[in-house]
């Protein structure tokens, strides 16, 4: 059976206030002010060194030296207990059991750190439902580069598998490993559904076992 393989953050979970939360904490503990959801959510996607570098942009702060190193040093601390606020979008759950129960091996390709990844899906009962997981760490590349999509692919067994994810960078991921792309059209992406290259795209979890045994 076709092997699946997932993105994580806006596409099985929406850990934006979370985030949020962990981002605003640190913020306060060096004397600055908040930043809103809406600009942290625009922040996800490329792992937690360009996130920080966009706090501190925001702040009108540079991205280098000891308060960048500060910050980032704590909100990655923080990072790994931060599942209070995160939530499953509807249907995952299910999904998941429907695509595990077809035979299908689970993998996951996340630009977050590896750490908090395991954390919030033993957080919701899911680190067992995942076969091969690769992090933003876990390599030297991060997506876009194919080398973690492909790295997951590997362990599950190779051959050819479907990509799920919600974002310019899961699009542009799947395009370089030219492995065929599921939309997650909830998530934390800024184009246009039609502007972002994909195979097909889903708003509800439920309809992705019939995605994936089309594009398989």
């Amino acid at each position: 059976m076709t092997p699946v393989i997932f993105d994580l953050d806006g596409t099985l979970i929406d850990s934006a206030p979370d985030i949020h939360a962990t981002a605003n904490a640190v913020l306060a503990q060096e004397g600055l002010a908040p930043l809103t959801l809406t600009q942290i959510r625009s922040f996800i996607g490329n792992g937690v060194v360009v996130l920080m570098q966009k706090v501190m942009a925001a702040q009108g702060l540079p991205a280098e030296g000891a308060q960048y190193e500060r910050m980032l040093a704590e909100f990655v601390e923080r990072y790994e207990a931060a599942v209070n606020l995160t939530t499953l979008y509807p249907n995952v759950a299910e999904s998941l059991a429907a695509l595990r129960a077809e035979g299908r091996a689970i993998g996951l390709c996340t630009n977050k750190p590896v750490a908090p990844t395991r954390s919030v899906l033993a957080h919701f009962g899911l680190l067992d439902s995942f076969a091969a997981i690769v992090g933003g760490d876990s390599l030297p590349q991060r997506k876009p580069d194919p080398a973690p999509l492909r790295h997951v692919l590997a362990a599950l067994g190779g051959g050819p598998a479907v990509y799920v994810g919600d974002s310019e960078v899961d699009a542009a991921t799947a395009q370089a490993a030219a492995l065929p792309f599921a939309l997650f059209t909830e998530g934390y992406r800024k184009t246009p559904v039609d502007d972002l290259p994909h195979n097909e795209s889903f708003d509800d979890f439920a309809a992705l076992p019939g995605i994936v045994a089309r594009l398989s």
